[in-house]
This record gives structure tokens, C-alpha cells and sequence, in this order.
């Protein structure tokens, strides 16, 4: 018999950015960017906060959604996400890179845990989701009506946070995990 640990969460991209950047999309990764027409802010510069909308691909087949957690420069942001590089795992602030010919991140490479470094593969992208922000600090709170939902989302927050390791093969800068 193991133990496990009572935050301890298997987390799926989709709900985990939902979490993270505040931004209310609900269903599979790749309907993200055709559900956010009309309702979010869409482009292809990256923002703290933006959610980076993947596009399908044969080996990723229901799209992937990660949050920018910090812009490196116009072509490196630093990721943090769910369900990568390990299966249900959560990564923060790991290194992605946009390869495309035209500087407008619809491909990119992302950091790959098991391999130490870039992945060897390029993923196309869709572009940055931008949720409602306050000051372009910390995500805003979704106005809900109900207190309970928001100590909710608050406890899933801080378990998402709990259940974020390092990567192996990254390096610490300050508090946050970045890889090289």
C-alpha cells in the first residue's frame, strides 16, 4: 500500500491553466482558441497571464493550453502548465521558445523533462488567449457571487502551487524553477 500526499492532484492542461490564469474556458485544450472568439482578447504577443492555445497534432491529438508565466524576450517565454513532460504533473516556468519563420509563435518548441532541455519537437500553435487583468499583476479573481466558489478556486490554487516540482534539469532563480 502507498501513501499519498492529500494535495497531491493528477491535473489535465485544460482545467489547470483555467486555475491559473483565470481565464473561464471550459472543455479540451483545442477548442480553446475557437471558444475565447468573441470573449477574450486573441494575438500573437505574448503576455504575462495569456494563455499559448497548441494546435491538434497527430501525437497530441485534444491540443495543449499553458500560461505565460514570464517573458524572457520577443521569441522565449517561460511556461508553466499541466500533463507535459510527466502525466498529470505540473510544471512552472519552464522555457519555450517560438521557432516560426514570421517571429509570430504559431510554432514553438517547449521544454522536455525527460530529455533535459527542448524537446526535438516544433508545435503548432494557435496564439495567446488574454484574460481580463487588473493591473497586470497576479490573474484576476473570476466575480463570482458566491464566496464559497472563490475559497475553492483559492484552495485549488494553492494546491496546484503545492503540487508544482522543479524539473529536473532546471535550474532555481530566486523562487521560480527555470530551464536552461
Amino acid at each position: 500500500m502507498t501513501a499519498t500526499a492529500a494535495n497531491a492532484q493528477f491535473w489535465q492542461c485544460a482545467p489547470y491553466a483555467r486555475e491559473i490564469s483565470g481565464i473561464q474556458i471550459h472543455g479540451n485544450a483545442n477548442t480553446w482558441w475557437g471558444k475565447a472568439a468573441g470573449r477574450y482578447e486573441r494575438g500573437n504577443t505574448p503576455k504575462v497571464g495569456a494563455v499559448l492555445s497548441f494546435r491538434s497534432t497527430n501525437r497530441m491529438r485534444v491540443g495543449h493550453v499553458a500560461m505565460v508565466s514570464q517573458i524572457v524576450s520577443d521569441r522565449e517565454v517561460l511556461l508553466t502548465h499541466a500533463n507535459w513532460s510527466r502525466r498529470g504533473g505540473v510544471e512552472r516556468n519552464v522555457r519555450a521558445i517560438d521557432v516560426s519563420d514570421a517571429g509570430d509563435w504559431s510554432l514553438v518548441k517547449v521544454w522536455y523533462a525527460p530529455q533535459g532541455g527542448l524537446g526535438t519537437s516544433n508545435y503548432p500553435t494557435n496564439g495567446f488567449i488574454y484574460g481580463d487583468r487588473l493591473d497586470g499583476g497576479e490573474p484576476m479573481m473570476v466575480d463570482n457571487a458566491d464566496d464559497e466558489a472563490d475559497e475553492t478556486r483559492l484552495a485549488n490554487l494553492a494546491i496546484a502551487s503545492a503540487a508544482a516540482v522543479p524539473v529536473r534539469g532546471a535550474v532555481t532563480v530566486g523562487e521560480s524553477t527555470v530551464g536552461n
